[in-house]
């Protein structure tokens, strides 16, 4: 077969194309079979529970706050194989609107929701939760849930309702600065802590709180490394623009400036627990 010199040049310039690629398939055959994927990896990391087959309930009432509740939903439902209830105390599934505005659509109503959970989970809010507080089916509906659940939990004042169904009795507890005296209403002890964990009850202090909360309980549930995993995932590294976030860390002005304003909120919590006696 006779061939010209195009046809030649062609073929040259085919076959320098390819060594790349024919390099790169040698030293993968040399190297043997690949290593395995990263999910494989993440799974061999030792106390990583990858599945599970959590029930999470999360309640919705008027006026509640939205980011005590969208941080730990985000995480919440960030586990693999996790099922999260957003659980209304209305009469249908229209969205509830936070102490901001801010609404939020349910998936289920309280009559609906699993009879056992693996997480009953209640957000704080300002004034909704001194209303919520008097309501008898969402305070009856917090304490048939929690007696059966395996972990029990609130972020901000949400643990003002949690105190109003009879599950932090004897226990210690947090919450928002503003209501952490009241808890000695119900008849449990104020930790002034972002996050406290009593037996199966897992408290939250204020508002933002709610993102170490959550990663706090992901670490019960499914192991550290995976609250890790899910921490570097939410690329969960605060870094303030300047000190404070605390009575103790606050200049003083402000600090009692705002003890002041919220004074008269405190002791809407506190007449509603006594109520309750």
């Amino acid at each position: 077969m006779t061939l010209d010199r195009r046809t030649v040049m062609a073929s040259f310039a085919g076959a320098v194309a390819l060594a790349p690629f024919l390099a790169i398939e040698t030293a993968m055959a040399r190297a043997g079979p690949p290593a395995s994927d990263p999910h494989d990896r993440l799974t061999a990391v030792p106390g990583l529970k990858m599945h599970g087959d959590e029930q999470v309930a999360m309640l919705l009432y008027p006026g509640f706050t939205a980011l005590d509740l969208v941080g730990p939903h985000y995480f919440f439902a960030s586990m693999m194989g996790a099922t999260v209830h957003l659980v209304t105390n209305g009469v249908d599934l229209a969205p509830v609107a936070s102490d901001l505005g801010l609404a939020i659509a349910p998936t289920m109503r309280m009559a609906d929701a699993p009879r056992d959970l693996t997480v009953l989970f209640v957000p704080g809010g300002s004034r909704g939760t001194a209303t919520a507080m008097r309501d008898r089916a969402t305070i009856d509906f917090i304490a048939d849930r929690g007696v059966r659940a395996k972990h029990i939990t609130s972020v901000c004042t949400g643990s003002m309702l949690l105190g109003a169904a009879g599950l932090l009795r004897g226990k210690r507890a947090t919450s928002h600065w503003v209501a952490r005296p009241v808890l000695a209403e119900f008849g449990a002890t104020a930790v002034d802590a972002r996050v406290v964990t009593d037996g199966n009850v897992t408290t939250g202090a204020g508002v933002s709180a709610g993102l170490d909360f959550a990663l706090a309980l992901v670490a019960q549930l499914r192991g550290r490394p995976y609250a890790e995993a899910l921490m570097l995932q939410a690329e969960y590294a605060p870094e303030p623009p300047f000190p404070g976030g605390t009575l103790a860390t606050t200049p003083q002005a402000v600090a009692d400036g705002m003890a002041g304003i919220f004074a008269p909120l405190a002791e809407q919590y506190r007449a509603a627990a006594r109520a309750l006696r």
